[in-house]
């Protein structure tokens, strides 16, 4: 079986780049230019990416349908590559409620291709799907062990309907709780609140989630203000996280633009120089775990 190592800086640690995002894209597309765009724009978009920030990434994470064959055909990156295989319930200007599996990713021929990993997003709600959620989960870690890949699962929790008081940190332990007990090779978990507090209270907050995670685990950038997360990266990785695996954190602010190649050497690479040299110096390798 592949090991971790594929993923991972020389340090142990993981700093890459999400660029799986797909109607979610396309919102900020609308909000960055004030209309939609066409699949062709989203898949350019993804494909600049790649080519110009993928290099320093230690793992890259695209979908199938927007640019991941012609990222693997024509082998961008130096490594590191993640497939998306979570079909995504969601409405055109919302967020994903739910995913399944997308049976029409090909895990072996995906890895033939040159994946190394495949990722899925799991929406944890305590309500009447919340096993159904967990065996899903299961199914897509033993498939992924089926076909030679590294398993990345990633769990955000949101408030079943009707609830009240949710307490968001309470329910990010529990999905990891979870989900992480499955044994994925690698858990991607949310920052406890939203990385919108002082450093040791994160420090705090991301140890107790740490706790109920039996395997490496890195953190998401989205619902953390761009600004925030390079704290919540350090403030992760001091608490036992290994990395951090983020797309909005990184490109985010130059969707739309008219010279996207140069804006994301500009902005983007710098952007996660900086978080890779806090990865280095602060994240658990993940062969301490």
């Amino acid at each position: 079986m592949p090991t971790l190592d594929l993923l991972a800086r020389p340090s142990g640690g993981f700093a890459m780049v999400a660029m799986d995002q797909r109607e979610s894209l396309r919102q900020m597309f609308a909000a960055a230019i004030g209309e939609r765009v066409g699949d062709e724009r989203l898949t350019s978009f993804k494909l600049t990416v790649a080519r110009e920030v993928g290099p320093y990434a230690s793992g890259f994470l695209i979908d199938q349908d927007y640019g991941f064959g012609q990222v693997a055909a024509e082998g961008m990156l130096p490594g590191g590559l993640i497939v998306a295989v979570d079909s995504l319930q969601q409405e055109p200007d919302g967020p994903v409620e739910d995913t399944e599996i997308d049976e029409r990713v090909d895990l072996v021929a995906a890895r033939e291709a040159g994946a190394v990993a495949a990722k899925l997003l799991v929406i944890w709600r305590d309500d009447e799907r919340r096993e159904r959620r967990l065996e899903i989960a299961a199914e897509f870690v033993w498939r992924c062990a089926d076909a030679g890949l590294l398993s990345v699962l990633e769990g955000v929790a949101r408030p079943a309907a009707g609830t009240t008081g949710f307490d968001g940190p309470a329910a990010i332990r529990e999905a990891a709780r979870e989900l992480a007990g499955l044994r994925p090779s690698l858990y991607k978990a949310q920052v406890p609140l939203g990385g919108a507090a002082p450093e040791e209270r994160l420090v705090e907050e991301c140890a107790r989630l740490g706790e109920v995670i039996p395997v490496p685990w890195v953190v998401l950038s989205q619902g953390v203000e761009r600004d925030d997360f390079p704290t919540a990266v350090r403030a992760a990785c001091r608490a036992g996280a290994s990395g951090m695996l983020a797309g909005r954190a990184i490109w985010s602010d130059v969707v739309g633009s008219d010279d996207l190649a140069a804006e994301l050497r500009a902005r983007s690479v710098p952007r996660l120089q900086g978080l890779a040299a806090i990865v280095d110096e602060h994240a658990r390798p993940w062969t301490a775990r």
